[in-house]
């Protein structure tokens, strides 16, 4: 195997996960669910986090030939040849639908300023709209220690405005409990005509908090991932302010 070969396969892991080297889990069709209240992490902040890049095979024609040609490439960070070749365009948002345990439901997005609240109802809060796919992507909180009054929360992922572009990024969600490892769901599968997806549904089913994840992809927004888990919710068109884009 040449250097170059071995430089390429080694880039091309750069975003594999759930190893014992990571301290990650990773719920994949295999392993769904996980439980927080077993591994003592049903209690404190969770931190849900999206992060997403676009795949390096997918902008400006082929990665491995564009390195047999100018071999230097290899060495320029991967974000700079996104960002110069006009696809950070492609702006995922993260969204959650919750319900709680006296049957009030509603949903926590930046679509529409629905930013939630931490230390009062629904117990949810969006933090930040991050358009490019940044180091630090959107996150949700969630405030576990009034889980008695949450049943149950989907966590979904959306494309605002743009061309769908599921299949052409590295896109992944991660939960940070109180305890115990991170937990990633990654959104690899192929759906190049899907708006939105179904990433992980948190439930309280007697008392227990557990993770399942879903990653079901839609064509089309959130209410058609309402009508997919019987949320029961009224959706309208929404924008986001000139400030928000």
């Amino acid at each position: 195997m040449s250097f170059w070969e071995g430089l390429w396969r080694g880039r091309s892991t750069d975003f594999d996960s759930g190893s014992a080297a990571t301290n990650a889990i990773e719920l994949t069709k295999r392993n769904q669910t996980i439980s927080l209240t077993k591994q003592g992490a049903a209690t404190g902040n969770l931190r849900i986090n999206l992060s997403w890049r676009m795949r390096t095979s997918d902008i400006g024609g082929s990665q491995r030939d564009s390195l047999l040609r100018h071999p230097f490439k290899a060495f320029k960070p991967d974000v700079v040849q996104a960002h110069t070749q006009s696809m950070v365009n492609v702006d995922l948002d993260l969204g959650c639908m919750y319900e709680l345990a006296d049957g009030t439901k509603g949903v926590v997005q930046p679509l529409g300023g629905f930013l939630g609240e931490l230390n009062g109802a629904p117990y949810v809060k969006l933090s930040g709209d991050d358009r490019f796919g940044s180091g630090s992507g959107e996150t949700i909180f969630v405030n576990l220690d009034h889980r008695e009054q949450i049943k149950r929360l989907l966590v979904f992922v959306y494309i605002y405005d743009q061309t769908p572009a599921f299949d052409r990024t590295h896109a992944i969600v991660t939960l940070f409990p109180s305890n115990g490892p991170r937990i990633e769901i990654g959104l690899d599968e192929r759906h190049s005509q899907a708006r939105s997806c179904a990433v992980v549904m948190i439930e309280n089913i007697k008392n227990e908090l557990v993770v399942r994840r879903e990653v079901k992809f839609v064509y089309g927004f959130q209410a058609e991932l309402d009508r997919l888990y019987g949320w029961g919710l009224q959706w309208g068109r929404g924008y986001k302010t000139k400030a928000d884009r």
